[in-house]
């Protein structure tokens, strides 16, 4: 029988993460859990959905995939004594231009572009633990969304660090800097 991980633990490694038994969904970051909210709010999910509809429409005619939470990125941060990956995490939206990292479990290996949307109670990791992951494993390009403020700060790795770059309110265009094609109106997310 297998039991409950200890939460304050903080070496548990992919391998651990396939065999939690938990009732909720978690994410595991450096080797630490971190409970997921229980629901995202129907605020979030119409940002992510429209965000999702505008994104897939941009990339038809690409080799790119996206992909909407829950989605598995399994990032190459490792916990050396253990030999395995020790950060899996679930971003709301993330794009893939690298098919060998897609398989049939999830992404392993970073995104091109990660989209997180912040809620009250994951906005720390988001903006901090998530940012510091995202940025170590070689994300791109990543973009926060403010739902209640109706803004998104953008963030383009330079030289293995996240620049930040432009942040849109509801009125702008917004545009990847990764993707040139890509953009779209922020009236059409919020």
């Amino acid at each position: 029988m297998v039991s409950e991980p200890d939460l304050e633990y903080s070496m548990y490694t992919y391998a651990d993460y396939l065999n939690f038994t938990f009732d909720y969904m978690v994410e595991l970051i450096r080797g630490k859990i971190y409970k997921m909210t229980p629901a995202p709010t129907s605020r979030h999910q119409i940002v992510a959905g429209n965000l999702y509809y505008c994104l897939r429409n941009k990339l038809k005619d690409n080799q790119c995939q996206m992909f909407i939470a829950p989605f598995d990125v399994i990032l190459p941060i490792y916990n050396q004594k253990r030999d395995s990956p020790n950060t899996v995490v679930q971003p709301d939206l993330c794009i893939i231009c690298d098919q060998t990292k897609i398989l049939e479990a999830g992404c392993f290996g970073a995104p091109d572009l990660i989209i997180e949307i912040l809620s009250p109670h994951t906005s720390k990791k988001d903006l901090t633990k998530k940012y510091e992951v995202y940025e170590e494993s070689g994300v791109r390009e990543y973009w926060i969304v403010f739902p209640k403020e109706e803004i998104i700060e953008t963030y383009l790795l330079v030289d293995s660090k996240f620049n930040r770059g432009e942040t849109f309110v509801k009125s702008d265009q917004i545009r990847s800097i990764i993707f040139p094609d890509m953009e779209f109106s922020l009236e059409d997310i919020f």
